[in-house]
């Protein structure tokens, strides 16, 4: 199986899909010729041309309004736009339309359209509006569907599942995985969204985490080897629906949970997972359960400053070791 990046990963599931199915197309700033802020869809515009690759005005809410009239006429619009943080400019088409208008229309229209959204730190000194890690909004909205892909082989599934469903999703790229290789098979195939992954079998304690955090759980988890600790980590790769079963399970196992997230701790996708481990698994906990994630400060741009304001390796190892 051929190793390549996360970002091609994501830029050949859209060729395939395009190939697949003439519907659909993609839209958002600078996507055609320049080939999107971060590259993931430059060559696109060479090989479908600038009717299926649009660029569009620097007007976000325009943009999410137009796929949506285009998915209610029967396309499958993809949508990037370029940083989460600019999403609050089409807060309104997204969750009050997109999401919505299948339910209030009784079924008669389907909204099959795919909004990607890179998101996240990463000592890269984008500071506060470009930063932000904003999946626990999208996952509160009822209607819509959000995933966080961790590496190429399920960025690539993934992908297609989000394009191929009749429902609006939401799909959520951490800049820093934009480079990490992968194994990634060349024939069709996707990952269903909602199911959870355990992404490594452990004894001791669980940490549930997704997207970046999941690479950065896999690296720390190698290190605790050496010290006789054993972790299971759970990547939930989708936050909306999620999938909680393999976290009961593991918990059950461990007796012991950790949850990482780059995002804000305050109401974040954390505090989701520890209400329902309480409710479903209470019992079972030998310890308080723990949550490593970012401070409730705007990401600075400063770059001590931003690595003390978001998550690292050392503060999930701490949490490990305080509950052991």
């Amino acid at each position: 199986m051929r190793n390549i990046s996360y970002l091609d990963a994501i830029k050949e599931a859209m060729r395939e899909e395009m190939l697949r199915d003439p519907n659909v197309f993609l839209l958002g700033e600078d996507i055609g010729r320049h080939g999107g802020a971060f590259g993931v869809t430059r060559g696109l515009f060479d090989q479908f041309g600038p009717e299926r690759v649009i660029d569009t005005p620097i007007a976000e809410g325009t943009i999410v309004s137009c796929a949506i009239g285009a998915a209610i006429s029967g396309m499958r619009p993809v949508v990037e736009i370029m940083f989460i943080d600019f999403s609050t400019l089409a807060m309104d088409q997204i969750a009050n339309q997109a999401a919505k208008m299948r339910h209030m229309l009784g079924g008669q229209v389907t909204i099959p359209m795919v909004v990607r959204f890179p998101e996240g730190s990463g000592y890269k000194g984008t500071a506060a509006q470009h930063s932000q890690c904003l999946e626990a909004w999208y996952a509160h909205i009822p209607g819509l569907k959000v995933v966080l892909p961790s590496n190429p082989y399920n960025a690539k599934g993934l992908f297609k599942a989000a394009v191929r469903d009749n429902n609006p999703v939401i799909f959520i790229e951490q800049k820093s995985l934009y480079g990490l290789k992968g194994p990634v098979p060349e024939e069709d195939y996707i990952v269903p969204i909602g199911k959870s992954q355990v992404a490594r079998e452990g004894s001791d304690v669980t940490i549930v985490t997704y997207s970046y955090m999941t690479k950065v759980a896999l690296e720390m988890a190698e290190k605790l080897v050496k010290e006789n600790i054993s972790v299971e980590i759970i990547d939930l790769l989708s936050v909306k629906p999620l999938d909680i079963d393999p976290v009961i399970n593991s918990v059950k196992k461990t007796g012991r949970l950790v949850i990482a997230h780059e995002a804000c701790k305050t109401c974040g996708i954390g505090a989701e997972i520890s209400a329902l481990v309480n409710e479903l698994a209470f019992e079972y906990l030998d310890a308080p359960i723990q949550r490593v994630a970012a401070l409730d400060v705007p990401i600075p741009f400063n770059y001590p400053e931003e690595r003390a304001a978001i998550v690292n390796e050392a503060e999930i190892i701490e949490a490990v070791k305080r509950i052991l």
